[in-house]
């Protein structure tokens, strides 16, 4: 997929990962659409990328059908999601360890259902960013690594739902597979983890081995997305060390 004006939609896309996929994007020549709740920082990304901006909360269903409607995107990227908080599984409450629930599954749920029942276009794509959390855990961050998982469940589903209904939309999910510094949900989390081992949170992240910043992260999806090798797939790693690896591919 040739991404020159190509209609994007980037929820969360005012900060972190979510603005590095905006910056990507609109380097390949994409027309961008960035939603998030913090219309200053909105503004600012929109000045500088001249991107379309919307300042909306993601968990608001009638948003996003309302969105979705009026934007029509050629491919969607939910990305938006609140940071983790993070405590030891002994030390966490109930509210804190369902706010990812109550944020990044709540807003799948309901940008998933949109685009499934408006629907979007044939040959749409919808891209659900998960975690590397959703593989392996993350026993610091309460609920976080479940509803990241559940996220990927949730793209499966949405996909074999277009096949049932024909709608020709494609649904893939995108797993980062190291911290991310200077992003919301990475630098509590390297900063957590850090405080537990006794180290700086930037030998915390060396763990992972080479860097992926936010801009790193977002010319990988935007490769995802460009190249037709990956159109097949259901689910893709993003590493500094290895690049896109396929980790699931799509069902028949």
């Amino acid at each position: 997929m040739n991404l020159t004006g190509k209609n994007v939609v980037v929820t969360g896309g005012s900060r972190g990962l979510g603005l590095g996929m905006v910056e990507a994007l609109v380097a390949r020549g994409a027309r961008v659409t960035a939603i998030a709740r913090d219309g200053a920082a909105l503004e600012v990304a929109g000045a500088r990328l001249g991107v379309a901006t919307i300042c909306a909360d993601v968990t608001d269903e009638t948003a996003a059908h309302r969105i979705l409607a009026e934007v029509r995107p050629d491919i969607l990227v939910l990305n938006a999601g609140t940071p983790p908080r993070m405590a030891r599984l002994d030390k966490v409450n109930w509210a804190d360890f369902t706010a990812p629930w109550e944020t990044d599954v709540k807003a799948g749920l309901y940008w998933l259902q949109a685009v499934l029942n408006l629907p979007l276009a044939p040959g749409s794509r919808v891209l659900v960013v998960s975690s590397g959390a959703a593989q392996h855990g993350s026993p610091m961050s309460g609920g976080y690594g479940g509803a990241k998982r559940m996220l990927w469940f949730m793209a499966e589903y949405a996909d074999t739902i277009s096949k049932q209904k024909d709608l020709g939309v494609r649904f893939q999910t995108i797993v980062p597979q190291q911290m991310i510094g200077g992003t919301g949900v990475g630098d509590a989390g390297a900063n957590a983890y850090a405080r537990a081992l006794g180290v700086t949170p930037e030998a915390f992240l060396t763990r992972f081995g080479a860097p992926m910043t936010p801009r790193d992260f977002g010319e990988k999806v935007a490769s995802v997305l460009d190249d037709p090798k990956y159109l097949g797939g259901s689910a893709f790693g993003l590493k500094g060390d290895t690049g896109i690896t396929m980790l699931q591919e799509a069902t028949a």
